[in-house]
């Protein structure tokens, strides 16, 4: 690739259920030139995320059909004529899969990220990004988490879960249960990540897993996932208990779960509270996640939990794996070194 070509990912059909990679096509794009109140960023990182598939079925929010697709991202400005970004600052964007992108400062939550001295790039997009984000505001405003209460968390080897477990942990949360697709990944969550039970969806009825990993009960339940997950909280969950719903994993993809849980009174006969959380309704709070965060990155308490796919042309396979939860910790996509 040549500094003045670059590379876009297109999505060129909508698909049905799961998601093909013949539903995207990987452009070649001429390098853009800077009009007046924008800068040209080269990008370094891509996030891809589960939210992706809601929008490639279109409609107001969606995504357009051949158009480069949108996501978060972190570049370097290579030439600016937007008094707010210089040439060389890094910048966290939303112009994402693509090699390049025109920015204005302050437009879409771009903005000049400041770099840490012994913490990754990919943390700006992991832990320090959206995703960190997302588990900070689900556990210090929706469901206000206790020093002492007992959380669990589901899809809890993906980017949200494993900066929930981090988070929770830093608070002073008890025990804290995860939930994942596969035996490694259990073993991941308990032997490397530190949660102190956690177990395979697969190997039975949720509420009964979840019932014998917490016999006596939970505070707060993070839910990515929805379906019978939520449900499950709701059996496990203590008086006034509390539920962050951060993401439905088990409706993305056409599958026909029931929308409401079997047992969505529980929320009334326990004096339940059940919050959805947006990201971008907390942006408020990134310089909170940074101060409470940073020290414990530099010091190694903390990591970035991250799982790196090298290549624009590789965008699609991440995207793809990343739903089939073929990572640990959140899926970013290299574009330089």
């Amino acid at each position: 690739m040549s500094t003045q070509t670059g590379h876009a990912v297109h999505q060129i059909t909508r698909p049905t259920g799961f998601p093909t990679a013949d539903a995207f096509r990987l452009v070649e794009t001429p390098v853009p030139a800077p009009a007046p109140g924008t800068a040209v960023v080269e990008n370094l990182l891509l996030s891809v995320d589960p939210y992706h598939r809601g929008m490639m079925d279109g409609g107001e929010d969606g995504f357009e059909l051949h158009t480069p697709l949108e996501g978060r991202s972190l570049g370097r400005v290579i030439a600016s004529r937007d008094p707010g970004l210089s040439e060389g600052d890094l910048v966290f964007h939303r112009a994402g899969w693509r090699t390049h992108a025109l920015v204005t400062a302050g437009v879409d939550g771009t903005r000049v990220v400041r770099p840490y001295e012994g913490v990754p790039l990919e943390a700006h997009l992991s832990i320090l990004g959206g995703t960190g984000l997302t588990a900070y505001a689900a556990l210090t405003r929706t469901a206000a988490l206790r020093e002492g209460e007992d959380l669990y968390v589901s899809s809890a080897a993906g980017g949200v879960g494993t900066a929930t477990l981090h988070i929770a942990r830093l608070l002073g949360a008890r025990r804290i249960i995860g939930s994942a697709g596969s035996a490694a990944k259990v073993r991941h969550l308990t032997g490397t990540l530190g949660f102190d039970a956690a177990f395979d969806y697969h190997d039975g009825p949720v509420g009964e897993l979840l019932a014998a990993a917490a016999p006596d009960g939970i505070d707060v339940y993070v839910d990515n996932v929805g379906g019978d997950h939520l449900a499950g909280a709701i059996d496990v969950l203590r008086e006034y208990g509390r539920i962050a719903w951060v993401g439905a994993i088990s409706h993305y993809n056409g599958d026909r779960a029931p929308a409401a849980p079997r047992n969505l009174f529980e929320v009334v006969h326990k004096s339940l509270r059940l919050e959805g959380v947006l990201v971008r309704n907390h942006t408020n709070l990134q310089a909170e996640l940074e101060e409470f965060l940073v020290p414990h990155l530099c010091s190694g308490r903390v990591g970035t939990d991250t799982t790196v796919v090298q290549g624009i042309e590789h965008t699609v396979d991440a995207f793809l794996t990343m739903l089939r939860g073929g990572n640990t910790g959140k899926m970013l996509v290299r574009l330089a070194p």
